[in-house]
């Protein structure tokens, strides 16, 4: 959550589900065992189980949209522009809707793509590479030297979640004030840190930084060079000739404008392309398989086609237990339908702009949605679940109009659609760690099922901490800006009521952009890996263009100590590397619930640390003199 409220930079967190999952239960059952109370052993679909349950409960607050669509309802961010602030097209967040919109729209991914799932694992034999290394790292785990392993990860994890924690609390004595503290340290001088160039000491963004891949960080901090060092300055020089100088800093209409309008063109550039690349690549793939298994029927055998390679005794093993515990068909579709019904019902009570009629096209359109992306995160990795909210925010929206609360309709609907696709690209990849792990397929939709009732559960509660502790979520320059949930609503706007909005020459600089983002993409894929590298990813660069470069810098901080570790001893750092990012993830992301607990109960810090060029500083002592 607290990574979806400050960059919506969301890293895989299977590795430390998986790898926590294994100490806890394993440390537990040591106990049982000593005590006699326990005489079977932890096994690999435990592992698998409580792994898929983690990381189900933990997305929904991706899905849940609390750091995109769902927040963007609020008048938080409406009030950051003058139009559609009205009634129709604003929604505060209270945890009752919340938890209820959720429980209705978060389990009909998972009847969408239970049908399918042999067909995805068996007959197309998809890699979900995330999905694939999980089972690796889970079944490693169930080895005596594995064992031996995971026991100093977890070590490590301890260690640098303890240090992350405590780091977090000692930052916390020095922030009695806006721009206070560490968070606000101008690492490359004033001038720089004006421009958002300063390193934040955040444990959060270093650790991500190291579980993401060098490309990401490099391309993040490309995209703050190119925006706040080049492009902000000079368009901010244009202020009362292309825009009004008296708006405030946070209105549409003036700087915040480009900031934001550039980076979606950027993020919906990139997703189109690889939207038709992951589809069309589905449709190749697709169709080769349904020509293959043509052939496969034919009663004399193609001399002319290789020999199909005889499946190995484990690969037998697995397939008949994937296919031993059935699901039935006629359970998944009657659980679809039902839930469908409930939507269609429910959903229009908590919005009424979204009308019954909008939600059954949804779900007659969504199982196919759901399969395409299940399909192409097995095939890339790639889930586009926030690509086809953006498709349903711009067709709903447009749709319902902007007299009849388009934008709220708009963003409603995104989150029907999110929820299906997301689910459904989750679930697919959990079924191939079950596969691998020799898991049950119906455990691991029970776990899911479970997970996500949770994850309904605590995400909203997780969320409205933070909304009551900190007034200033969600806006710009705050410890919160809530950046994707500025970048949604003005997407529905966009949708609702055209370009008309856009300032100054707004719309050549997102068409140029838009167009830009695409030309990379093609060019990334046509050079090859080898080049590729060398390439910056479109969508990681459009992230700070609203935000600002403080997180990039720590991200890249990150990736260098990654980098320099890989060099000194890459067994270590591939063995440990994951563990130490995710203590630092964890112990920072903890730390969030104390602070905001001492918020809530108004306990202040009693120092604010802040720095000043020493003109202002002689001002201020001037000042004090005097008084």
């Amino acid at each position: 959550m607290k990574l979806n409220l400050t960059t919506g930079i969301i890293p895989s967190l299977n590795v430390s589900a998986g790898l926590l999952g294994f100490f806890f239960v394993k440390t537990w059952t040591k106990f049982l065992e000593k005590t006699g109370w326990l005489k079977q052993p932890f096994t690999r679909q435990e592992n698998t189980v409580i792994q898929t349950c983690v990381v189900a409960s933990s997305g929904i607050a991706f899905s849940g949209g609390f750091g995109s669509y769902l927040f963007g309802m609020s008048s938080v961010v409406a009030n950051q522009e003058t139009n559609f602030t009205d009634a129709l097209n604003v929604k505060n967040p209270q945890p009752a809707w919340m938890i209820g919109f959720l429980f209705v729209v978060s389990f009909i991914g998972l009847f969408s793509v239970v049908p399918l799932r042999k067909i995805m694992i068996i007959d197309f034999r998809l890699t979900y590479p995330s999905g694939t290394a999980t089972a690796h790292l889970i079944n490693s785990f169930h080895t005596p030297e594995g064992a031996k392993v995971a026991k100093k990860q977890v070590k490590t994890l301890g260690k640098f979640f303890s240090f992350s924690f405590l780091w977090g609390f000692f930052q916390w004595f020095f922030t009695a004030g806006n721009n206070c503290g560490f968070t606000a340290f101008p690492t490359f001088g004033l001038q720089a840190f004006n421009k958002s160039f300063y390193f934040d000491f955040s444990a959060t963004f270093v650790g991500v930084g190291m579980i993401c891949p060098h490309i990401i960080n490099v391309s993040v901090l490309v995209g703050s060079i190119l925006s706040w060092g080049i492009m902000w300055p000079l368009i901010g020089n244009k202020a009362g000739v292309w825009y009004s100088a008296s708006l405030p800093s946070s209105s549409l209409s003036g700087l915040q404008g480009y900031k934001v309008f550039i980076s979606i063109a950027m993020i919906l550039g990139d997703g189109l392309y690889n939207f038709v690349k992951v589809l069309s690549r589905t449709i190749i793939s697709l169709s080769q398989e349904i020509r293959i298994k043509r052939k496969d029927v034919l009663p004399v055998a193609d001399q002319n086609l290789p020999a199909s390679p005889l499946p190995s005794y484990d690969d037998e093993r697995r397939t008949k237990l994937f296919l031993k515990d059935q699901i039935p068909i006629w359970f998944a579709l009657g659980g679809y339908v039902t839930i469908a019904i409930l939507a269609i019902i429910i959903v229009p009570l908590f919005f009424p702009p979204l009308k019954w009629y909008y939600i059954l096209v949804i779900y007659i359109v969504a199982p196919v949605l759901a399969f395409c992306n299940a399909y192409g995160c097995g095939l890339t990795d790639w889930s586009l679940a926030s690509t086809y909210g953006t498709l349903a925010i711009f067709t709903i929206g447009a749709w319902a109009g902007a007299s009849n609360g388009g934008v709220l309709a708009g963003l409603a609907a995104c989150g029907v659609m999110m929820n299906i696709v997301s689910t459904a690209s989750d679930l697919s990849q959990d079924f191939k760690t079950g596969y691998l792990t020799l898991a049950s397929p119906r455990s691991m939709f029970v776990s899911q099922v479970i997970g996500t009732a949770m994850g309904c559960l605590i995400s909203p509660c997780v969320f409205w901490i933070f909304y009551k502790a900190f007034p200033d979520l969600g806006l710009p320059g705050s410890q919160y800006p809530a950046p994707y949930a500025t970048v949604f609503r003005s997407m529905a706007m966009l949708g609702v009521e055209g370009f008309s909005s856009l300032p100054s020459h707004c719309l050549q600089f997102c068409y140029g952009f838009f167009f830009a983002s695409i030309l990379i993409n093609a060019i990334r894929d046509s050079v090859g890996k080898k080049w590729a590298q060398y390439f910056p990813l479109p969508m990681a660069m459009a992230i700070p263009f609203y935000i600002g470069s403080y997180f990039g810098i720590d991200m890249c901080v990150g990736s260098l100590i990654l980098f320099v570790w890989q060099k000194l001893n890459r067994a270590k750092a591939d063995a440990f590397g994951p563990a130490v990012a995710s203590g630092l993830i964890c112990g920072d992301g903890i730390w969030t619930l104390p602070s905001s607990v001492l918020a809530l109960a108004k306990v202040n810090p009693p120092i604010c640390m802040k720095f000043l060029d020493s003109a202002t500083n002689a001002r201020v002592d001037a000042f004090l003199l005097g008084s």
